[in-house]
């Protein structure tokens, strides 16, 4: 069926010819319809593992309260135990929320995501959220619906430019399906993971955030995700209110992504196998859900008691505050999950909270704690990712009510305001800088970035031997156009490098030349890359030592020599490839 599928694009390819607008119009309701299956698959494995793992697969809270203490303790290490393993030796980019991925497959890799993926961020993904992970559905369907994008790209050999329309296309199909929100799955294509608004590029994708969104609704049904409690802006002096609210969303949304890297960092600095502290820390969650059940999964079942205002406003800021260290517990001991439903969670406790004082001290001029609870679950996801558009749209499509957009679009806005005045990087975004990568830098500077010192070295070497002498040295000074040359012993390991300074003074006197051996001469403080290092890397150690070229040893670990690299080499190479890229975006 699938290859059937995949013929058929590529002779509709050879028929439109040169209609490409056409054409990937077509792909992109390809997407939309395998993104959207993706989608509901990955829903309906959810509920198959819950089953397996608890027993059932109503009201999680009720599920839990069916169980003895040690078995709700024991569950989520045992899920740990199998998601470690997993991701650590089937696919390593399955571990965590799963978008910055797909933003650094989109700015550095033209799109491509690797084909497994799909498979094990599915099962690790679905296993994590089933077994009581405090993580959300989103992440890992954008990155599943990404990766079906892609990998059609790969398949019909698309160019990198279509390649990432591709990718938009399925995270457009995967936010539109998970929420039933097809404005939202294009809005946050565009503005989280494209950051553009071309016509061409938006096109496709709504088509595929339209068919999705018809894909999730044949099997799923029309109903919003939340019951929203009767709502109007009971006085225009309540929008003072809620820009409050939005600074406070902010507020929290910096420390949610503080917090997140700095457990994950803690965890990344115990010297334990990686995936054995999946369920470690498996473990530790399942006693945090003994207290407080409610930040156990994907957390819906709280946050509809917050918006129903069934919770006292103590017990909101502390499930609060408990969410938050669960979810960066949960991400950073290795499972798989999105922090989409935890930022809607945690905006629900700060807006119930900030909702039940508020309307405490000014009854007559504010809504009930339920409305700040549903417009504090936007802002805090709007300054978290830095997205506010797609962060009001998708609670107004998840909430299907109008009245209550108003509030939504300011409070997001204050809320990405003082989210980036804190911190410049969102929750997506910081994790890419942390690894090298700003994709604010622009196309060219991570280009950089993502090439590799193997790729434009000079494999050929004029090496000379530690006991050369001067004279001989000389002979090959005048024939080579170096002005450096990297002394090598008899193995082959890299023991100095002499350059014009070390030896131009020497060969004034011919009396040294029998006598003065090269290993006297040579500088022994060397400064090396190896193979896998950036052509940034190299460059930036060129730039500070202003040297003409640098000699590349097998590893941090190993001298030998493997070749030498300089300016002229990292320039030749990267015009070469900003050219090539240029050509096919």
């Amino acid at each position: 069926m699938m290859v059937d599928v995949v013929q058929f694009l590529r002779n509709l390819k050879n028929i439109l010819g040169s209609h490409a607008q056409v054409y990937m119009l077509v792909l992109g309701v390809a997407v939309g319809a395998l993104g959207g299956l993706g989608a509901v698959g990955f829903r309906m494995l959810i509920s198959m593992l819950r089953t397996l793992s608890y027993g059932g697969d109503g009201n999680f809270l009720s599920v839990l309260d069916g169980h003895s203490w040690w078995f709700r303790l024991l569950i989520p290490a045992a899920g740990g135990a199998v998601v470690g393993p997993m991701i650590y030796f089937l696919a390593r980019e399955a571990k965590g929320h799963g978008v910055p991925e797909v933003m650094e497959a989109v700015t550095l890799k033209s799109g491509v995501i690797r084909k497994r993926v799909v498979a094990i961020k599915s099962v690790a993904s679905a296993l994590s959220i089933a077994v009581g992970g405090s993580v959300g559905r989103e992440g890992p369907i954008v990155q599943i619906a990404s990766a079906i994008g892609s990998s059609v790209g790969q398949i019909l050999k698309a160019s990198p430019g279509r390649m990432r329309i591709l990718v938009g296309c399925g995270t457009a199909a995967g936010i539109a399906a998970t929420f039933n929100a097809p404005l939202a799955g294009v809005m946050f294509a565009l503005e989280v993971i494209l950051g553009e608004f071309a016509i061409s590029t938006f096109s496709p994708i709504i088509l595929s955030a339209v068919i999705a969104t018809a894909v999730s609704r044949h099997f799923l049904g029309d109903v919003p995700a939340f019951s929203v409690p009767a709502y109007e802006l009971v006085s225009a002096w309540e929008l003072g209110l809620y820009g409050l609210l939005g600074v406070a969303a902010g507020l929290v949304a910096v420390g949610f992504t503080t917090l997140l890297y700095k457990v994950e960092d803690a965890v990344d600095s115990i010297k334990f196998p990686e995936y054995l502290k999946t369920p470690v820390m498996g473990f530790v969650l399942g006693a945090l859900g003994l207290v407080f059940p409610y930040v156990l999964g994907v957390g819906y079942e709280g946050m509809e008691l917050a918006l129903e205002g069934k919770l006292v406003w103590w017990m909101l800021f502390a499930l609060m505050a408990v969410k938050l260290f669960a979810t960066s517990l949960t991400i950073a001991g290795g499972m798989s999950g999105g922090i989409f439903a935890p930022s809607l969670f945690i905006g629900a406790m700060l807006g119930g909270g900030f909702g039940y004082m508020a309307h405490s001290l000014l009854p007559d001029i504010t809504a009930g704690a339920g409305a700040y609870a549903i417009v504090a679950m936007a802002a805090v996801v709007a300054g978290t990712t830095h997205g506010p558009l797609t962060a009001f749209l998708i609670l107004f499509e998840m909430t299907g009510t109008y009245a209550i957009i108003l509030p939504l679009m300011i409070t997001c806005v204050i809320a990405t305001l003082a989210a980036r005045t804190l911190r410049t990087e969102s929750i997506y975004t910081l994790k890419l800088v942390r690894r090298g990568l700003d994709i604010r830098a622009g196309r060219e500077m991570n280009l950089m970035r993502s090439l590799k010192v193997k790729e434009a070295m000079c494999r050929k070497v004029d090496s000379i031997h530690p006991d050369m002498k001067l004279g001989e040295f000389y002979d090959l000074v005048i024939q080579e156009k170096h002005a450096s040359f990297p002394v090598v012993d008899k193995e082959g390991r890299l023991v100095g490098v002499v350059g014009h300074a070390d030896y131009a003074e020497h060969f004034r006197d011919p009396a040294l030349w029998d006598v003065v051996v090269m290993q006297e001469l040579a500088s022994k403080d060397v400064v090396t890359v190896t193979p896998d290092d950036s052509l940034e890397a190299a460059a930036d150690k060129l730039a500070k030592k202003d040297f003409a070229t640098l000699p590349v040893v097998a590893g941090p670990d190993n001298p030998a020599l493997v070749g030498i690299i300089s300016h002229r080499d990292i320039i030749s190479y990267y015009n070469r490839r900003l050219r090539k890229q240029e050509m096919q975006g």
